[in-house]
């Protein structure tokens, strides 16, 4: 099975994270950027987008993905540039569960692992656990068919006919999980593992031009699109919260999939 491992980065070249941990992924830059990204990362290797694909996240990944489709890929991968680490739970003593890191040796191994899972459940899109406590875990349910699949860790599967909504540039996970969950009726989440990285932590990327006012702005545009029965918004929860200014409101939805399944 060939895999490709790209993760898109923008204005922090010295900020891309990632191949510290997977020195095989490919890092998709601005033409304009890709000597300064190549200075500050040698020996990764640096792929320019086609010029102008750059300053909207949804663009960029759909460049990903049908440049990698097309070049014989049966597993796109993309990945935040700061990917820290991909984790998994597993028995440890009487007391307390281990966390066990995925090697770098055996990541794609890994990948490949839930990728076959996938195809074989006929899922085209398939991730991790988006939180890392272990509660999330749910031993009983080690897999999630109609999950929302989180932008820091999304794998497309050859033969995919969706793309990314280029109006939506920060809602573009959810969306994407539904629309997969809409057409294929399922994705999957591997539940025992998930990611970390700093999401909405650097500068650059998609803080570029995210601020609160286009937060809420996608936010009612993504549940325009799917409708408030499907996207609710949070008005009580204190996660995701920007301080001092949006006092009892969480940027991120609540989806409800209305489609049997785990």
């Amino acid at each position: 099975m060939k895999i490709s491992v790209c993760a898109p980065s923008y204005k922090r070249p010295t900020g891309c994270e990632t191949p510290a941990y997977l020195p095989f992924v490919r890092v998709y830059v601005d033409p304009s950027e890709a000597k300064e990204y190549r200075r500050a990362n040698p020996g990764v290797t640096i792929v320019e987008c086609a010029k102008g694909v750059q300053g909207n996240l949804c663009r960029v990944r759909n460049h990903i993905i049908d440049r990698e489709l097309r070049a014989g890929a049966d597993v796109c991968l993309i990945v935040d540039d700061d990917l820290e680490g991909v984790y998994y739970w597993q028995k440890g003593d009487a007391v307390k569960p281990a966390r066990i890191r995925v090697d770098t040796k055996v990541f794609l191994g890994f990948v490949e692992k839930y990728a076959i899972a996938a195809r074989d459940l006929g899922a085209f899109l398939w991730g991790l656990n988006v939180n890392n406590d272990k509660a999330c875990y749910r031993e009983y349910t080690p897999f999630s068919m109609t999950a929302y699949i989180g932008g820091p860790f999304q794998a497309i599967m050859r033969g995919c006919a969706l793309r990314y909504d280029e109006n939506l540039p920060l809602k573009e996970d959810y969306d994407f999980s539904l629309q997969h969950l809409n057409k294929y009726r399922c994705t999957l989440r591997v539940n025992k593992a998930y990611y970390m990285a700093r999401q909405s932590e650097q500068r650059g990327g998609c803080a570029t031009y995210r601020n609160m006012e286009r937060e809420k702005a996608q936010l009612f545009a993504l549940q325009k699109k799917w409708g408030s029965t499907i996207v609710k918004i949070d008005t009580g929860r204190k996660a995701h919260m920007r301080e001092n200014k949006s006092k009892g409101f969480d940027y991120n939805p609540i989806i409800h999939i209305p489609i049997p399944g785990v």
